[in-house]
Order: C-alpha cells, then sequence, then structure tokens
C-alpha cells in the first residue's frame, strides 16, 4: 500500500513538472513574439515605471506582473529571459552530456593509455570548483550566450565520463559482446550498437538533471554581471537589477526569481523520475546490472 502510495506521489509530482514545463516553454517562445510592445524598448519611463502586479500605468495597458524601474512589463521580460536560460541550460547541458558520453565511452572501450590519459584529466578538473573555472572562463573571454555555453561544456563532461566509463565497462563484460566479435562485427559497431545503448541510461539522468545546474550557473554569473549582458534580459541579471528595490517594489525581483525556482525544481523531479525509473529497470531485470 505504502509503495503504491509512493508511485502515485511520484507520478503526480512528475505530471506536475512536466505540465510546468511545457507551459513554461509554450510562454517563453508565443509571449515576447506576441507582445504589444519591445521588452527592450524604454519609453515613458515616468508614466509606466513600477506599477505592480495586475495594474495598469497612465496610458492603460495592463501588466500582469507590473514593470520595472524602467517601465518595460515584466512578465514580457521574464518569458524573453527564460527563453535565453533555458537556450544556455539545455545547450550547455546536453552538449556536455555528448562530450563526456564520447570520452566515456572512449575510455571504457579501448582501455589502457586513452582511458587513463581521459580520467585523469576528467579527475584534475574536478578536484577544481566548477565556479571557479566559470569565472575565469567569463573573465577570459567577452561574456555572452556562446562563451557561457563553452564554458558549461568545458567544466561539465566529467561526471558524465565517469559514470558512462563504468557501464561501458560493466556491459563489456556481458556475453553478447564476445558473441557479436565471435561472429566477426567489428569494435566501432559492438561499440555504437550494443554497447551504448546499454550504457547510456544513467548519462541521459545525470545530463537531465545538469539542466537545472547550468540554469542556476548561467544565472549566478549573469547576476553577478558575467553572463547574459543588459539590455538582454536573464533571470540573474533581472534579479540583480531589482535586488535594491525589494522595499519598494519587490515583484521585480521577486518574479524572476520564483521562475528560476520553479524551472530548476521541475527538471530536478524530472531527473529524478527517470532515475527511479532506471532503477526499477535495472531491479525487473530489464537493463544490465
Amino acid at each position: 500500500m505504502r509503495a503504491h502510495a509512493g508511485d502515485r506521489a511520484r507520478w503526480t509530482a512528475s505530471a506536475l513538472a512536466l505540465g510546468a514545463l511545457v507551459v513554461l516553454v509554450v510562454g517563453v517562445l508565443l509571449v515576447p513574439a506576441v507582445a504589444s510592445r519591445d521588452p527592450l524598448r524604454i519609453e515613458d519611463v515616468l508614466a509606466r515605471r513600477l506599477v505592480p502586479p495586475f495594474g495598469r500605468d497612465i496610458g492603460g495597458a495592463f501588466h500582469l506582473l507590473g514593470t520595472d524601474r524602467f517601465g518595460r512589463d515584466l512578465f514580457v521580460r521574464m518569458m524573453l529571459a527564460g527563453r535565453l536560460s533555458l537556450l544556455v541550460g539545455v545547450t550547455g547541458a546536453m552538449l556536455a552530456g555528448v562530450t563526456g558520453t564520447i570520452a566515456g565511452a572512449l575510455a571504457g572501450w579501448r582501455g589502457g593509455f586513452v582511458d587513463r590519459a581521459v580520467m585523469a584529466t576528467a579527475d584534475f578538473l574536478l578536484a577544481l570548483p566548477r565556479l571557479v573555472l566559470l569565472l575565469v572562463g567569463v573573465a577570459l573571454w567577452q561574456p555572452g550566450v556562446t562563451t557561457i555555453v563553452v564554458v558549461l561544456v568545458l567544466t561539465g563532461w566529467m561526471g558524465i565520463a565517469r559514470l558512462v566509463r563504468a557501464e561501458v565497462i560493466a556491459v563489456r563484460a556481458r556475453p553478447f559482446v564476445p558473441a557479436a566479435e565471435a561472429l566477426g562485427a567489428r569494435p566501432r559497431r559492438i561499440l555504437v550498437r550494443h554497447v551504448l545503448p546499454n550504457a547510456i541510461g544513467p548519462a541521459l539522468v545525470a545530463t537531465t538533471l545538469g539542466v537545472g545546474n547550468a540554469i542556476l550557473l548561467e544565472s549566478g554569473l549573469s547576476f553577478l554581471g558575467l553572463g547574459i549582458q543588459p539590455p538582454a534580459p536573464s533571470w540573474g541579471n533581472m534579479i540583480a537589477g531589482g535586488r535594491d528595490l525589494l522595499v519598494v517594489a519587490p515583484w521585480v525581483a521577486l518574479a524572476p526569481g520564483l521562475a528560476l525556482v520553479a524551472t530548476v525544481l521541475a527538471v530536478s523531479v524530472l531527473g529524478d523520475a527517470w532515475r527511479d525509473r532506471l532503477a526499477g529497470e535495472r531491479l525487473a531485470g530489464r537493463l544490465p546490472q
């Protein structure tokens, strides 16, 4: 009974998280496109600035989440910022996952010098704080979306590489690999067609969980002024722009902060659900141990 209740609770949480992400993706794609005013344009500051949520400015325009200090609609800017944050987070996590999967697969399959070199590099980078590497990277190159994605990839592939390497080594010892070799299959074909599909599950889960981490790191860098640069909005620089208005206009920083927390929480819930499902399939014997 308790197990079924726990399964229902996890399923409900996963469904809510997926629904929240779908709503967010639709919002970040459609809201800036159909907005009546350019969210980057500054005009009529005195007439529109710091309108509270669900309020109207002097011109009669309705603002769902209010406006910022420059009179720009906060909801539209938050959706535009979400577009950039999701782009950076998903792209950075996926490229880091692909890089880590390739490196870990080669290390586990080839062994020897390749294995030692890849793992030594991964261990060295893992010993360094990722935030420090990110700060150094964005300090050396011009801040922007491309720089952040590149730095996220260079500092995020190591853990996935270790996971994939361990899975490849375990799968390689299973009977179907020597059987494929005896039938004359080439090593590359065995790796791509037989070993990787059975070893890539943990890497996919880690990549999903890494999306939330990448969004948080991007927002932190933007908050410090080292990420997305104004006037382009990011949840991080929107929070930074509203921190000195917390007393008179708390919605300016609160709205993007809540959006950031909700997005990262939804991604984490989906990643945890996927991990639990993968573990259940292993226990049921449908995946290699």
